[in-house]
């Protein structure tokens, strides 16, 4: 499942505690809550403002109306005079820019504390995932944990944005303008509220089913995404079994049926608001009528006969958008959520207090009485012990899953053993810093990872301030040197996507190279010649049987005939080492070591 997928399912997700989140929310907002206050007094300085200003505009037409109609009887020229319309009208005008002034500092300020709070959950996220340990990546996809630093605090920030002034200033405008309203006239008021009523049922009718149509949209977006990104990885196998025309059947009729499903969705969306428009619009022409009558009988005054309608546009649009307005804030709470969610994870095993240190280490390792289980109801390894001299050539060969891997993860401290101790030149694992005893080794995995920068770049990565001149002695070392020297810009050359501009072979012969810069004691080699052609395995072969001389290394490999000279090979099954000593002895034995290098070679 890919962020969009995972962000389309939480789209339309409340959250399961809200108040807990909630407080959490307001608890964690730190440095941030003086922003937020001088938001909040913005808010309510502005919806006074804003309610004020079409009372007063009330005294001021009733001021400048009995005006025309005194000088209409002296029969004399009507003209606004500071006295009479004047001053009223610079008032209005003072309050309508105070409100604009308040609403423009509103919306920097909650753009600002959007933003910044946004930062620091960002911060705290990346904190965290460092202090993660591998079983918890294990246990979710790559895009739940990107959609929760991405889509979720994305969601949030907008909401804060959009949908909490909207609420706030919303909710301030209707309390205040349904007050007054009441104060004109209880009837007109009462009118007003019946045809507003038909607009939020018609309005939470559509909403509904525009939600259910909108997640059905979202669902094909996903799948529409999952062929296309589908499609452009597998697009070399699609044209190698001429499997391109049922490919595009699929894709057309993946995209009829979204396109089906956002039609539905576009035309509620867009139907709601012209429905909702049309009922008030019937509302104001019979509050007009009725108005009308009241104004004619001297039931009301022209001035609050115009500021009831000013009020009524004010809060007729708040209370119709009510319904997805709260659906935003409880998607934002959801998403909230999902990130504190995270935030809680259990973390690693602390550091110790005082961590031994090693500075120069010899490459004596030891693995005594060690038991793990990725579960701890499943005991993967139950007595696993074994030792390596410094120096030594340790093969570790099995079938898949066989626990390979693991013994390595666990020597990395990738992973905490339930029991028994792993020791590096007799100082247990768990008493050094897992930096500490990470920088002891060199590790080439079976799948290459480089980055997006330079080949010199990606070389470098365990060892930023080398010089260039060590840059090319590595490479040179692992055989590279001769292959980027022929590319355009050489070691300057960028790899970019996914480093599709090179081989699989010399994308592992960097990988190499970047062990070799680093020159550690101990090696890892996961398949580190799997994916390279056999002339080129040759040349990785001698070069690293000279980088091996004097060092412990350990070697992970399918094809028995790279590790016949290995000083110790373990083999593994269900997680436990069956056999282990040289290739002779093994032989020797006649048991499943011998059974598994014969038939490679049968």
């Amino acid at each position: 499942m890919d962020d969009l997928e995972l962000y389309e399912e939480n789209e339309f997700e409340t959250a399961k505690d809200a108040g807990k989140t909630m407080k959490r929310f307001i608890g964690s907002l730190g440095k941030q809550r003086l922003r937020l206050f001088i938001v909040l007094l913005s808010v309510a300085v502005y919806s006074v403002l804003n309610i004020l200003a079409p009372l007063y505009s009330a005294t001021a037409v009733d001021v400048i109306w009995n005006r025309i109609k005194e000088m209409r009887a002296l029969g004399q020229p009507f003209s606004i005079t500071w006295e009479y319309g004047g001053h009223q009208i610079v008032i209005l005008l003072i309050a309508y820019l105070s409100a604009a002034v308040f609403y423009t500092l509103q919306s920097f300020l909650i753009a600002s504390f959007a933003e910044k709070l946004n930062y620091q959950l960002r911060g705290e996220i990346a904190q965290k995932l460092h202090r993660l340990p591998l079983s918890y990546f294990d246990r979710h996809q790559t895009g739940e944990v990107m959609s929760r630093v991405t889509n979720d605090l994305d969601k949030v920030s907008e909401v804060l944005q959009t949908g909490l002034i909207r609420m706030l200033t919303s909710v301030g405008t209707v309390v205040g303008s349904v007050v007054i309203m009441l104060r004109f006239s209880v009837l007109l008021t009462v009118v007003f509220f019946g045809f507003v009523l038909i607009s939020v049922l018609i309005t939470s009718i559509v909403s509904k089913r525009t939600l259910r149509y909108a997640a059905e949209r979202q669902k094909a977006v996903g799948k529409m995404n999952g062929m296309v990104e589908e499609a452009y990885s597998g697009r070399m196998i699609i044209k190698a079994f001429n499997y391109e025309n049922t490919s595009s059947e699929k894709m057309h009729a993946t995209a009829e049926n979204l396109a089906r499903a956002a039609e539905k969705t576009d035309f509620m969306m867009n139907a709601v608001m012209p429905a909702t428009r049309l009922v008030n619009r019937f509302g104001m022409v019979s509050i007009a009528i009725l108005g009308g009558g009241m104004l004619m009988k001297g039931n009301l005054t022209p001035g609050t006969f115009q500021a009831f309608f000013q009020y009524m546009n004010m809060s007729s649009d708040p209370i119709t958008e009510l319904s997805y307005m709260t659906s935003s804030l409880q998607s934002a709470l959801a998403s909230m959520e999902r990130v504190y969610e995270l935030l809680d994870e259990p973390e690693m095993e602390a550091e110790p207090e005082a961590p031994k240190r090693i500075g120069h280490a010899r490459g004596a390792v030891e693995f005594s009485h060690v038991r793990f289980g990725y579960n701890k109801k499943k005991p993967l390894m139950t007595d696993v012990s074994f030792r390596v001299s410094p120096g030594q050539k340790i093969a570790i060969v099995g079938s898949t899953g066989a626990g390979k891997t693991t013994l390595v993860n666990l020597l990395m401290r990738f992973y905490e053993v339930n029991g028994g101790n792993i020791l590096l030149d007799g100082v247990p694992a768990r008493e050094m810093s897992r930096s500490d005893l990470r920088s002891h080794f060199g590790m080439v995995l079976q799948d290459t990872w480089l980055f997006e920068g330079t080949i010199a770049e990606n070389i470098a990565y365990g060892k930023p301030d080398a010089t260039m001149d060590e840059i090319r002695a590595a490479a040179k070392a692992a055989r590279a040197d001769f292959f980027i020297r022929t590319l355009p810009n050489g070691y300057d050359t960028v790899l970019t996507n996914d480093a599709e501009n090179i081989s699989i072979g010399q994308r592992q012969l960097l990988t190499i190279a970047r062990v070799f810069l680093c020159d550690p004691m101990i090696l890892i080699l996961d398949e580190a010649t799997s994916s390279v052609d056999t002339r080129t395995e040759i040349e990785i072969g001698k070069a690293m049987k000279a980088l091996m001389k004097n060092r412990t290394s350990f070697v992970i490999a399918h094809r028995l005939s790279t590790i016949v000279d290995a000083d110790n090979i373990l083999l593994m099954q269900n997680g436990n080492i069956i056999e282990q000593g040289n290739h002779a002895q093994l032989l020797a034995q006649n048991g499943a070591y011998a059974e598994l290098y014969n038939s490679q070679f049968a």
